[in-house]
Formats: C-alpha cells, structure tokens, sequence
C-alpha cells in the first residue's frame, strides 16, 4: 500500500516493549510520500537506565533512513521520552528533519497540527518524578503481560492488554485522557488548524472534538497502530493485526468513544474492502 502520508509516534525503541518485527513489517509494506515521527521514537527514560538495543532496533532505524533516500519526506517530533532531541530541532539527521511541531496538508486543504501531545500532561509538566514512577510501572506491567500473552498465545487465543483493561478500571485515567483529548483539540482550533494529530497517551483514535478532527495514532507496544492519510484524502487507523473500520469521525457524537472488534490474526495486512466516507 501507498499513502500520501504516515502517521507513527511511541516507538519506544530502546526497551523490550517495543514491537520492532510488527513495525519492519509495517514499513517494508506501507510506502508513503510523507512519514511523519510523532515522538517518542527513542526510549530515553528506560536506556538511561539500563542499555538494551537489540538489532531490531537498528534496522527500524536504518529502514527509516532508507525511507528517505528513496524520496519520502520524514519529519521528527521528540516527545517527553527523547525529549534530548529537542536539542535539535530545526537540524537534519541522514535527511530526517527535527521539528518541534509540523504542519500537514491534507488533500482537501485542511490543516492538521502534528505534536507529540506531553505538554498537555500536568504530570509530566508539572510533576515529572510522578511521570518517572509511572513509567516504570508500565514498563513492569508490560513485562507481566508479555509472559501473560505468550501462555494465551500457547491457547490459541488472541493479544490482550492488560495496562489497557487497567486504565479501563480506573475512572481517573479515563478523565485524564478525555480532559487531554478536549485540551489538545482546542489548542488546535485555537491555532487555526482543522485537525490535530498526536501520541503521548497511546490510545489510536479518530473522532471530532467540537469541530476539529482529533487524531492519535496509537503506539507500537502495545496497539500497533498508525495513522494514514489515502490518495484519496481518506483518515484512517490500521492495526497491523487485525483490520478495524473506524465510524468516521464526523458521524460518531461527541464523546462517543469508537469500539473496535476482536482482534482477527492474520498472516499479513489486509486492506479493507468497505468504502468510507471521506474525513
């Protein structure tokens, strides 16, 4: 498949969460004229800790840096966790440009503001030794949930989240997120654009938030997921394993958070045949 542009951010490379086979998949076979970094690419927090970076990693790395010798325009956007990029901003690396926060076009002329989304965390802006704690807590219950998935896997059965299915208990995360939804699409109406595009929480959505498209393209530990603009201008998620029809943004009411089916494993992508409107 070919795409005006990717969307891709929570990489995390540099930890053992991070799904580097399912991404080398996903850009070996996903080609686009624009590939957009949307942060937290490199896992700061964790190598400081303790160094892990297997050849997976390096080769995710050298297949971006192919991206741009063949013509794709690639855009970085530090987040919180490589938040040591930010150093660079307005440099270029091999071709990929840094920037603090970007600009994309969609076919129809609308605007889409990109950011990684960690300054409207009050925890990591305000309290980031809170943000540090969490981490390693995530990074503990991934670590749960590794071993917990390779025995369903033994079963038969499909992936399961266990961090999601937590924050899905927990009223609190479900406000914070909501709140940091509502606080970015804002910014964005605020600035002009007619879209924003964002990680950070790594929760994929598309939906409309007072009139603004608001997009988050999700992560590759856990979902798997980008975002993707069509030729034909078209919004959409794709979870590398499973294939998920998003109800489009502008028909779904406000606060209607979308539900997606049960994972459907598959040896490679599939494309979709059920048309869309456009976004």
């Amino acid at each position: 498949m070919h795409y005006r542009a990717v969307f891709i951010s929570d990489l995390h490379l540099g930890t053992p969460g991070c799904q580097a086979d399912a991404l080398l998949d996903f850009l070996k076979s996903h080609s686009s004229d624009q590939l957009y970094l949307v942060g937290d690419i490199v896992d700061g927090w964790q190598l400081r800790r303790k160094w892990h970076w297997p050849q997976a990693h390096n080769d995710v790395v050298q297949k971006i840096l192919r991206r741009v010798r063949k013509g794709c325009n690639v855009v970085y956007i530090p987040g919180n966790h490589d938040e040591f990029a930010r150093d660079f901003v307005d440099h270029h690396f091999g071709g990929v440009q840094v920037l603090e926060e970007a600009t994309h076009t969609m076919l129809d002329g609308r605007r889409l503001w990109l950011i990684h989304g960690d300054y409207f965390d009050p925890v990591v802006k305000y309290a980031k030794w809170l943000a540090y704690v969490g981490d390693s807590l995530y990074e503990l219950t991934l670590r749960i949930n590794r071993h917990f998935n390779r025995i369903r896997a033994r079963m038969g059965l499909p992936y399961w989240s266990l961090s999601a299915f937590l924050k899905g208990k927990v009223k609190k995360a479900l406000n914070f997120v909501a709140d940091f939804e509502k606080a970015v699409a804002h910014e964005a109406n605020k600035r002009g654009y007619q879209g924003v595009v964002c990680g950070h929480i790594h929760r994929a959505e598309i939906r409309m938030i007072d009139g603004i498209i608001y997009c988050n393209d999700g992560d590759w530990v856990e979902s798997r997921s980008a975002l993707v603009e069509h030729v034909d201008g078209r919004l959409e998620l794709i979870f590398w394993d499973q294939v998920v029809d998003f109800v489009p943004a502008i028909e779904q009411p406000v606060g209607q958070t979308t539900t997606r089916p049960a994972p459907v494993p598959v040896a490679m992508p599939v494309t979709s045949q059920v048309a869309q409107p456009t976004l």
